[in-house]
């Protein structure tokens, strides 16, 4: 009974800790108190860092407490750019997050944040996500950003304002496009943007039911991560053949405070190549294998040190480019229209070919309306509403306008009735603004204005400065197709609204100007 209480007493003082103190002595230090260190990681790498701050804690020499909270990068940009951030560290996805961070901070009228960049803890490449089951398919063409660009591998884009995997993506495929032909590029951001899924989760669960094969931009992690999930459809890692770039998960110390065990953590995550390498992560500087099913075990060679203002720059010729837009078409259906073009064909047949062209540009969130003209169209009108402003996601709306569209020849008659047209559909869409979306107003014409009975040109302009309401801006563009258009009177009028006036001689030209009226949104009226 003795031996018992002795043992029983024993076990009762380890397990309250009232032995500590005699071990202490043994060269161990008693925690007089316990130091709260509070990390905030991206989620794509939280549980692995969560795990390296348990066995951090575990060790007895130390006196610490380490709190991990997962959270996407976006968020806690934002906090940090606010100075609302509570952390003493941060390791985001990506290094780019600092510049945003930055130019976040001085949009509000603050102060740059408080925060130091150490080195990289783990990278990711950037990859083609892909649907395991047509993994044969896809690779009967090498997998390249030139395809993407060139719009042959359809691909989806997360938002790349929350998913620095979704930015350094387009920084790649800047990077791949023509310096000379600036409307590459934005036609490829106008395609990506028809379909922005909110995450790259959301975009990895849906690709596999794309009608045709399609890949996600995304990083090598999260298809690790991803295929880990037995209940998921299994995707493969496609690695574009011209190379790649890495997101870096750089170690952020939050503020100027001095802690032993935050340097001894940072060095405890710098040290943790493998244990990365098992959660789906490759090394610093890239190397290493990881063992997941879908990725390489070893991945080609990556750049990781991209241009921070040029990633902004293109974030915000994104945000341009991707604003939901409210337009009014208002189509030329005057006898000229009739007479053939360059090709042989006549100027309607080589606008319907255009249009379908143009239409498939447009995402369901784009709402358009059709109006035709000429003279006299509706009594003294020189207009005809055929179709009302309405989302493309309506099928049976998109379905109306592409059956407009191919009754074009059987309306052809007239002369045409420019100014009257022109001066009606800003008001129509300015009575109707809606101030969550882009309002313009689309005007096709192949000629000059001969409507004799109708307003002049000084008329319009004087009319619409009229109207011009800073709080409701509508926007006229002004599309020339063809030889006979009056190209000077159709600046004044875009110039007079802050829209555009392009010219479209060739078949293909409507698609180009139409790239231009939507990535010019920010310079007009004076774009060059």
């Amino acid at each position: 009974m003795a031996v018992i209480g002795i043992v029983a007493s024993g076990v009762y003082l380890w397990v309250g800790g009232h032995l500590n103190p005699i071990f202490a002595s043994a060269g161990e230090p008693a925690c007089e108190e316990i130091e709260e260190l509070s990390i905030v990681a991206d989620t794509s790498i939280a549980p692995a860092i969560e795990e390296l701050a348990a066995d951090f804690d575990a060790d007895p020499k130390r006196c610490v407490e380490t709190a991990v909270r997962a959270q996407d990068s976006a968020d806690t940009a934002a906090e940090l750019a606010s100075g609302t951030l509570s952390a003493d560290a941060w390791v985001p996805d990506s290094t780019s997050w600092l510049s945003r961070t930055a130019s976040t901070a001085a949009s509000l009228g603050l102060g740059e944040p408080d925060a130091t960049v150490g080195d990289s803890v783990a990278t990711s490449p950037v990859v083609f996500a892909a649907p395991a089951s047509e993994a044969q398919e896809l690779a009967a063409e090498p997998v390249s950003w030139a395809r993407v660009l060139n719009g042959t591998l359809p691909a989806l884009l997360p938002d790349p304002e929350a998913s620095a995997a979704s930015l350094a993506s387009l920084y790649a495929l800047k990077g791949q496009s023509s310096p000379d032909d600036p409307r590459q590029f934005a036609g490829a951001l106008i395609a990506l943007g028809k379909s922005i899924p909110a995450t790259a989760d959301a975009a990895m669960s849906t690709v596999a039911s794309a009608s045709t094969p399609t890949v996600v931009l995304t990083s090598e992690a999260s298809v690790a991560a991803h295929n880990a999930d037995s209940s998921a459809a299994p995707l493969v890692a496609a690695y574009p053949e011209e190379g790649t770039i890495a997101l870096d998960y750089p170690f952020v110390r939050i503020g100027d405070g001095d802690s032993a065990n935050l340097d001894d953590f940072e060095s405890a995550l710098g040290s943790a190549t493998e244990h990365f390498l098992e959660a789906g992560f490759r090394a610093p500087d890239g190397s290493g294998e990881v063992d997941s099913p879908g990725v390489a075990a070893t991945a080609p060679p990556t750049q990781t040190e991209l241009d921070s203002a040029a990633q902004i720059e293109i974030l915000r010729s994104w945000g341009v480019l991707t604003l939901r837009s409210r337009m009014l078409a208002v189509i030329d259906v005057s006898g000229s229209m009739e007479e053939p073009a360059e090709n042989g064909l006549r100027r309607i047949d080589i606008f319907q070919q255009a249009a379908v062209g143009a239409m498939s540009k447009f995402s369901g969130e784009v709402e358009l309306g059709v109006w035709v003209f000429s003279t006299a169209r509706n009594g003294d009108l020189d207009y005809e509403d055929l179709s009302p402003i309405a989302p493309l996601a309506d099928a049976s709306h998109t379905q109306q306008i592409q059956q407009i569209i191919g009754s074009l020849p059987a309306r052809l008659g007239g002369a045409t009735g420019l100014y009257d047209t022109t001066l009606a559909a800003y008001k129509r869409v300015q009575e109707s603004y809606d101030p969550d979306k882009v309002n313009s107003v689309l005007v096709i014409t192949d000629g000059k204005n001969e409507d004799q009975n109708g307003i002049s040109l000084d008329q319009l302009l004087g009319e619409l400065k009229k109207l011009e309401d800073p709080t409701k801006p509508v926007a006229v563009i002004m599309i020339g197709f063809g030889p006979d258009t009056d190209l000077d009177a159709m600046k004044k009028i875009a110039k007079a609204t802050k829209g555009g006036a392009y010219s479209a001689t060739k078949p293909e030209d409507l698609g180009t100007v139409l790239v231009d009226a939507l990535s010019q949104r920010t310079c007009r009226p004076d774009c060059g």
